[in-house]
């Protein structure tokens, strides 16, 4: 029955729109077209006398409040729309009135020249005559100005400050267009007698370099290489062959390749929300918990109502309730944060009945983005207010990010490489992506921030991880050779200095898309390279994000959950896996699609956000924009990881005989035993022990049991004349 009701109030509002614009079609005729008959005569003298100058206005009025009826089926949602047509009308009529018709006369004299149709008719003559009387003519134009604000304010539906912002948007927009248009026009010649002797060529496949101080602080030499390319086709082939040292400078890419969001679609929240607030108080009743709401912050995808009990009420009742106000509410999980941080309230986590996609757009056009300074700012969402949220790897300084399949894990991972794409060049950020699943982030191939092209194969994936180890300890020798105790301050030595072959160091960061396959073929190496990397690599300029949709310990171990403490939990199956995660509950009850808990380093408790969206489409366009830029330089030495093992860094290591000797003597394949007599680190007790294994001394690695030593002291001392 109540969806009959429904079906039927809504048949009937659509009949009426169409009334309405039927109604206004025959009043523009009545105007403008004749033939209308008696009734048409008549129509055209009421509008005449009603609205005088402005008489057209009143079809265009009606014919589209008609249109919204049946467009809507809901009086309610065009009410704001139709008051505020009706005060654009009143002050449009009001202000020509004020303009074409003296109003120092008598009041009769006013209302004859209305009704006679001069300026604004019978309605404007009233308030013209009003506005004049009490105001004077100077009080009249500010009023009515005031009357036009409120007006846009309630027919567009958009908040004054908002409505200021996108007014002056767009104001400077058509004045830098038409400056550039003057400046054109009035300097085009006088340039081209200039320029005359040395024309200036543009080469319209590189696109115009970006003015910012951070790049004019580099080696600006980057245009006259273009510019002394050559000319067509070999020009062209030089421009896509330039490597990255030396092309200093690159144009970011500018928001506008991305989508732009529809407008979302109005609904009737603040209803909706007051009859939450009713149910919620009247559930919470009915189990003998006296609470009161306070305040209501609505998010794009859900809605939280910050409680506060009654004296007495312990914060487990309401806590314990959770399902029961699930079921009053109709939602399919409610979650409740007791306490908010920082309130003495709890929260109270509703679903929206309809959820507003965040797309990443906004995001970076958003002062909290634009406004960084770091290179590594990434864009993750909204939350639960609305704001956005935004967050700086390097002070995080990696992230682990977890969650079941679909729950939006592969769409964070693009909007984090997104956000970084358009804050940094390729000679400031490098990328080391791994993605054994080979769908995720081969798009990325071919861009100029890639170390190498797009990681597939976990065997290579390990030897990558292996390479990371060595380019930070390469690193922290660079330093402690400047005297410096991170990137950072050793950059800005760097930018100083003049001597010929340096270059800064690039921040490196390294995406893994599935942890979860490369801890099934090579467990040990992985977790032993991703826990030395998070503990030391920070200062080393090199930042790690690891995702798995497999939350189990055997993936997210200990050792890697002690090391990379921000981390990012999309929906999982059960509080098993929040807690593996985040080392809390809540995750089971997160809605996909998207929503998310994000925990940063130092915080208490998780915060709820919506994740960004990032269509395939603008991936490809964002992906495609850098390879338009430039060819990316490939670093051959990372997958030949092991030649590298077996170069002149590990083979030439003066203490390996020493160590042979100790492991053949005594039997025994140990690291720690080479640490004890040889009075060395871990790693180059670990690289000690790796090289006798690729020589074939010892047997590899079997879990808890020993290497097994393949032979003696005697038999090494025969086979060193052969080796030699």
């Amino acid at each position: 029955m109540g969806t009959n009701n429904k079906m039927r109030k809504e048949l009937k509002y659509e009949i009426l729109g169409l009334g309405l614009m039927a109604a206004a079609l025959f009043t523009l005729i009545s105007l403008y077209g004749g033939g209308a008959g008696a009734v048409g005569k008549a129509v055209a003298r009421f509008c005449l006398g009603a609205a005088g100058e402005g008489r057209s206005l009143l079809p265009v009025l009606l014919g589209y409040y008609g249109w919204r009826l049946v467009k809507e089926r809901d009086p309610l949602q065009s009410f704001g729309k139709l008051y505020g047509g009706v005060v654009l009308l009143a002050v449009f009529l009001t202000f020509l009135h004020l303009l074409l018709v003296p109003l120092d006369r008598a009041f009769r004299d006013t209302v004859t020249a209305g009704l006679a149709g001069d300026g604004g008719g019978m309605v404007g003559a009233l308030l013209a005559w009003a506005c004049w009387r009490c105001f004077g003519y100077a009080g009249s134009y500010v009023i009515l100005g005031m009357a036009l604000v409120a007006g846009v304010i309630l027919f567009t539906e958009i908040p004054a400050v908002q409505l200021g912002r996108q007014v002056a948007r767009r104001v400077g927009r058509v004045l830098k267009k038409t400056g550039r248009v003057l400046d054109g026009f009035l300097f085009t010649k006088e340039e081209e007698k200039i320029n005359r002797p040395s024309p200036v060529i543009i080469d319209h496949t590189v696109p115009q370099e970006k003015e910012l101080p951070r790049e004019e602080e580099m080696a600006p030499s980057g245009p006259p290489a273009l510019a002394e390319a050559g000319t067509g086709e070999a020009r062209q082939h030089a421009v896509h062959q330039l490597s990255l040292h030396e092309v200093a400078s690159f144009q970011l890419p500018p928001v506008s390749i991305l989508s732009k969001p529809a407008r979302p679609k109005t609904s009737r929240s603040h209803r909706d929300i007051a009859e939450n607030i009713r149910i919620l108080e009247e559930t919470l009743d009915n189990f003998g918990v006296k609470a009161k709401v306070l305040q209501v912050s609505r998010g794009p995808a859900i809605t939280r109502y910050e409680l506060q009990p009654a004296a007495g009420v312990k914060v487990s009742r309401i806590v314990s309730l959770a399902d029961d106000i699930a079921l009053s509410m109709a939602a399919p999980a409610v979650r409740i944060e007791a306490p908010i941080p920082g309130k003495a309230a709890l929260g109270i986590e509703i679903p929206n009945k309809e959820i507003a996609t965040v797309h990443l757009r906004e995001l970076l056009e958003t002062k909290e983005f634009t406004q960084s300074a770091s290179r590594l700012t990434i864009a993750l969402g909204k939350d639960i207010a609305g704001n956005a949220v935004v967050a700086d790897l390097v002070q995080m300084p990696h992230l682990l990010i977890a969650g079941a399949t679909g729950a939006g894990k592969s769409v964070c991972l693009n909007t984090l490489i997104a956000s970084i794409l358009f804050k940094s060049s390729p000679d400031e950020v490098k990328f080391l992506m791994i993605d054994p699943k080979m769908v995720e982030l081969t798009t990325y191939n071919g861009i100029p921030h890639l170390l190498v092209p797009v990681i597939t194969d976990p065997k290579k994936a390990a030897l990558s991880l292996k390479w990371l180890v060595r380019e930070m300890e390469r690193r922290y020798e660079l330093f402690a050779a400047a005297g410096v105790r991170d990137i950072t301050r050793y950059n800005s030595i760097f930018r100083t200095r003049e001597y010929p072959g340096e270059r800064t160091l690039p921040l490196i960061v390294v995406v893994i898309d599935e942890l979860a396959d490369l801890m099934m073929v090579a467990p040990t190496e992985v977790e032993d390279a991703i826990c030395r990397l998070a503990q030391m690599a920070r200062a080393a300029g090199i930042h790690l994000v690891v995702a798995t949709q497999r939350p189990s310990v055997d993936v997210i171990t200990g050792l890697i959950k002690a090391n990379i403490p921000s981390r990012i939990s999309f929906a999982v199956s059960s509080q098993t896996d929040s807690r593996t995660i985040l080392d809390t509950g809540g995750a089971e009850k997160l809605l996909g699609r998207g929503d998310m808990l994000f925990l940063p380093v130092g915080a208490a408790k998780p915060v709820r956000l919506q994740g960004a969206y990032l269509s395939d489409k603008d991936v490809e366009a964002l992906a495609s924009y850098w390879r338009r830029q430039a060819v990316p330089t490939y670093q051959d030495d990372i997958l030949s990881g092991e030649a590298a093992e077996n170069g002149a860094q590990n083979d030439d290591d003066e203490l390996f005989p020493q160590a042979v000797e100790i492991i053949l003597r005594t039997g025994h394949a140990s690291i720690s035993l080479l640490q004890r007599r040889l009075h060395i680190g871990y790693a180059r007790a670990a690289r000690l022990i790796d090289m006798m294994e690729r020589r074939g001394l010892i047997g590899g690695y079997e879990g808890s049991k020993p290497r097994a030593v393949l032979m003696t002291w005697e038999q090494y001392q025969k086979m060193i004349p052969k080796a030699r």
